[in-house]
């Protein structure tokens, strides 16, 4: 089973998108689009980490703590969610750079930087836990957890919203995320 299509199939769901919005006060409409532009930048930003072996071992630490969340019940998932262990989550994979990219995906969604820290602090462990099956399931290493992100964003192909979340990372508009980025995960050790 293709869990992140599973998620990505229920994160079109109105219901799923009201309940996400409902703390952070938005409305669904907005929490669709915020969702279009923050999960594939939560992927991009994963997926840059990956790339480096340091990044990779932390990430598929990180996975294994997840891998056993139930986020097949997308709706009781987030009934449940720690959002102050997702917005550490958050802190982790943007490391510095959150704020910059909060503030990006605001300005894009008309949302205040507050309100999108709230959907994407559920979101984030939505992603972990949804990769972390993945990784259970295909009994992934490191290597193959950075060539499962390298994977899930080459399905979003060149333009559109990979470009979108490339431009959402590249803080200081360099045309290179990689010193943004950098190894955001490194520091992503158990909480």
């Amino acid at each position: 089973m293709d869990i992140m299509k599973l998620i990505a199939g229920q994160l079109n769901n109105p219901d799923t998108l009201s309940r996400l919005g409902q703390p952070a006060g938005v409305e669904t409409s907005q929490v669709q689009q915020l969702v279009q532009l923050g999960l594939p930048t939560l992927l991009q930003a994963l997926g840059q980490n990956a790339a480096t072996a340091e990044g990779a071992e932390a990430l598929t630490g990180a996975l294994t703590q997840h891998q056993d969340d139930n986020v097949e019940d997308i709706e009781g998932f987030l009934n449940n969610v720690n959002t102050e262990d997702g917005a550490k989550m958050l802190g982790h994979i943007f490391a510095g750079r959150q704020q910059s990219v909060n503030s990006n995906l605001a300005q894009q969604t008309g949302l205040e930087s507050s309100q999108v820290s709230g959907v994407m602090a559920q979101l984030a462990p939505l992603v972990l836990g949804a990769l972390g099956q993945q990784k259970k399931e295909q009994d992934l290493d490191s290597t193959g957890v950075a060539g499962l992100l390298s994977g899930l964003l080459a399905q979003g192909g060149g333009g559109g919203l990979a470009d979108i979340a490339m431009s959402l990372l590249d803080a200081d508009k360099d045309g290179d995320v990689m010193d943004d980025v950098g190894d955001m995960l490194s520091s992503f050790l158990k909480k």
